[in-house]
């Protein structure tokens, strides 16, 4: 398994335990959607916390991982990770994002999945997209849960410049709810969750429901039809070619 989901009285932590980095692979994407889709129908589990391990959340796409795909099996990444964001995004229970270090890229849209983000202070503790620095595409979902909690101005904008942020300007720009020192992130999580948890369930799932309207019409989609089209964009040889020049230098 690439988590370790530690069920405490009514809740369960589910910690990632991918590699140095916990980057996406198609295995920790499945794992992920397989994990939350059980503790949602699960009665005995009243919320989940997203955590990493101390100085790291998830550097992103495992693009190493991702370069050795066929091009069936490249799909089938896609085709599995977009069904686990828009699973965990209508998770109905309280699930808390606990970003214990750095979270970029595909490591931001994650964490965006939860419903409110305590991330760690660090000098490489960073969120956001920075995609165009190596000319990649980011597929339309995750464009979609960006630009939800950004704003689509400002998101736009902030993908232009490449932007990563801080755990304190992060604050700033909704990207996380609360940035603590790292050792603190976990037990404020927890406290968060513990306070959630006392809402009665019915009224915490209604009220998600009716106040993330907007997102989860976002993520209401044909999954099929995004990764067809996602694959097929990847064929253009010009990326294809700047996909090998950024391998090279994941190498070097």
């Amino acid at each position: 398994s690439t988590l370790n989901v530690i069920r405490k009285k009514n809740y369960a932590i589910v910690e990632m335990d991918q590699g140095k980095v916990n980057a996406l692979n198609t295995d920790l994407w499945r794992d992920l959607g397989d994990t939350f889709r059980t503790l949602d129908s699960d009665d005995k589990i009243m919320g989940a916390i997203l955590s990493g391990r101390p100085h790291c959340f998830s550097a992103g796409l495992d693009i190493m991982h991702i370069a050795q795909l066929s091009k069936e099996e490249y799909a089938e990444y896609w085709r599995i990770a977009l069904t686990t964001l828009r699973d965990m995004i209508r998770f109905s229970k309280p699930l808390i994002g606990a970003i214990t270090g750095y979270a970029p890229a595909g490591g931001t849209i994650l964490a965006l999945t939860t419903d409110y983000r305590i991330m760690g202070r660090g000098p490489k503790h960073v969120i956001g997209m920075h995609e165009f620095k190596m000319s990649l595409l980011i597929p339309e979902l995750l464009c979609d849960i960006y630009a939800y909690h950004m704003g689509e101005k400002e998101a736009w904008v902030a993908v232009q410049n490449a932007q990563l942020y801080h755990s304190d300007d992060a604050v700033k720009v909704g990207l996380v709810n609360e940035s603590a020192d790292v050792e603190e992130v976990l037990n404020k999580a927890e406290k968060h969750l513990e306070k959630q948890i006392g809402v009665y369930a019915p009224v915490f799932k209604m009220s998600k429901k009716y106040l993330r309207r907007e997102l989860l019409n976002r993520v209401d989609i044909d999954v099929e039809s995004h990764v067809q089209e996602f694959c097929k964009f990847g064929e253009d040889p010009m990326i294809a070619e700047m996909m090998k020049m950024f391998l090279s230098t994941l190498k070097k």
